[in-house]
């Protein structure tokens, strides 16, 4: 069960790290790693009332998704 959430969960960091910059643009770094966070959250395919359960078990690869992502995107802003 939890491969097919972390696959999820790392397709939805990309979107999350996008909405993030668009949403929060003059915001500081952490500000925004916390609205991404809330977004992968917030769209766990899991019902609500375990969403606080799986995001503390799953925090810390929320994190690194979060941050792999954010590299992503920092190298496809630098090669345009």
């Amino acid at each position: 069960m939890f491969e097919n959430l972390k696959d999820t969960i790392t397709d939805l960091a990309y979107g999350a790290v996008s909405y993030a910059e668009n949403a929060l643009k003059t915001s500081s770094g952490q500000t925004k790693k916390r609205t991404a966070i809330e977004f992968v959250i917030n769209r766990i395919p899991v019902p609500v009332p375990f969403k606080p359960i799986v995001a503390m078990l799953l925090a810390t690869f929320i994190d690194e998704a979060i941050e792999k992502a954010v590299t992503y995107m920092n190298q496809v802003k630098n090669e345009d």
